[in-house]
C-alpha cells in the first residue's frame, strides 16, 4: 500500500496545497525548505529499500501446498463434457449474464491442466513453466517425453538436467504429463514458439509468440479453485512446487537426496530449504491429530500400483 499512500501525499502537497512537483530542498535565497515533501530524496530512498524491510515480529506467509486430491477435483471438474467442450468463437455482449464457471473454455482448461502437472511433477517455478517452448520438449517414445529447460534460477549458466516424464496408469490420469500434453496440443494448434500462449477472447489461442504472464495464470488458477468451492486466497504460484515436493516425499516415498536431484536443488542441507517446502503452518494437515494413534480409523485411498491402503508410510 505504500506506493499508493505516497502518490496520495504527492497529490495532496502538490495540487491541494499548491507546492508543485519540485523536490523537497533548501532554498539558497531564503534558507527555508521548499518544494513537495513527498518528492524528497529521503522518501525516494526509503521507498526503494521498503521491499527489504520487515515489521518486527512479522513472518513471511508461504503459499499453501496443492494436494493430489485438489488436483483430482480440478481435473474432474475441467473434464466435464460441457466444461471441456471446445466451442467455436461467437461474439458476445458485455451485458449478457454468464455463469461463474464460464471464465474459461475447453482450451483454457487444457492449458491449465498441463501447467498444473508440469509444475507439480518437475517442482518448477511458474515463470519457468510458462517460458517452456516447443523445442524444449522431445518425444522419446509414444509414452515418454524429455523436457529440457534452457534457464532456471538456480542454474543460470546451463548444466540443467532434463526431466524424463512417462505415461501414468489410468488411476493417475489427473497427474499424467503425456495425456495433458497431448490434450493441449490437440486443440492449441502450436508447432513452434512458446507452449503456453495467452488465451484470447472466445477461448482462442493467441497467435503471438509470447508466453502467458504469471499474473494471468494466477487469476485463471484461482478462478479454477473457486469452481470446486475451494478458497483461493492461500494459494499462489509456488503452491504446485511445494505440493509436488510433499507428494514425492509422502506418497511416492522418495528420499530427500533423490528429490533434490530431481528438482535441481542443492544437497547441502545447511539452510534446510527443502524442509520449508515439506513443512508449513499454512498447509492443511493430512490427518487429524485425534487419529494419530487410532487403530480403527478408516483406510486411505488404495494405491493401484502397490495395493497399499493403510497409513503405514
Amino acid at each position: 500500500h505504500a506506493p499508493f499512500q505516497r502518490a496520495a501525499m504527492t497529490y495532496a502537497f502538490g495540487r491541494l496545497n499548491g507546492l508543485g512537483s519540485l523536490p523537497w530542498h533548501e532554498s539558497e535565497a531564503t534558507g527555508r525548505m521548499v518544494g513537495n515533501p513527498s518528492v524528497s530524496e529521503t522518501v525516494a530512498t526509503y521507498m526503494t529499500s521498503l521491499r527489504r524491510r520487515k515489521a518486527p515480529g512479522e513472518t513471511a506467509t508461504s503459499a499453501r501446498a496443492i494436494t493430489q486430491e485438489t488436483l483430482l477435483e480440478l481435473y474432474m471438474f475441467n473434464n466435464q463434457p460441457e466444461i471441456a467442450k471446445v466451442k467455436e468463437y461467437k461474439a458476445g455482449s458485455r451485458k449478457s449474464i454468464k455463469e461463474s464457471h464460464e471464465w474459461g473454455g475447453g482450451r483454457a482448461r487444457r492449458l491449465l491442466t498441463l501447467a498444473y502437472v508440469l509444475s507439480f511433477l518437475c517442482l518448477l517455478r511458474f515463470d519457468e513453466v510458462l517460458k517452456i517452448q516447443m523445442h524444449d520438449i522431445e518425444w522419446v517414445s509414444d509414452t515418454c517425453i524429455k523436457l529440457t529447460l534452457p534457464f532456471r534460477k538456480t542454474s543460470q549458466f546451463g548444466g540443467i538436467k532434463p526431466f524424463y516424464l512417462h505415461l501414468f496408469p489410468p488411476h493417475l490420469a489427473h497427474l499424467c504429463p503425456i495425456r495433458a500434453l497431448a490434450n493441449w496440443l490437440e486443440v492449441a494448434d502450436i508447432e513452434d514458439g512458446f507452449l503456453f500462449r495467452k488465451i484470447a477472447s472466445g477461448d482462442r489461442v493467441s497467435r503471438e509468440n509470447a508466453h502467458m504472464t504469471s499474473e494471468c495464470f494466477l487469476e485463471m488458477f484461482r478462478n479454477n479453485l473457486l469452481d470446486i468451492g475451494t478458497d483461493s486466497a492461500p494459494y499462489g504460484t509456488h503452491s504446485f512446487r511445494r505440493g509436488g515436493c510433499q507428494w514425492l516425499y509422502s506418497c511416492c516415498r522418495w528420499g530427500l537426496i533423490r528429490i533434490c536431484d530431481w528438482g535441481g536443488w542443492s544437497t547441502e542441507f545447511s539452510n534446510l530449504t527443502i524442509v520449508k517446502y515439506l513443512i508449513s503452518y499454512a498447509d492443511v494437515p493430512a490427518e487429524r491429530r485425534e487419529d494419530y494413534m487410532n487403530p480403527n480409523r478408516p483406510p486411505a485411498l488404495k494405491c493401484f500400483s502397490c495395493g497399499r491402503t493403510c497409513h503405514c508410510i
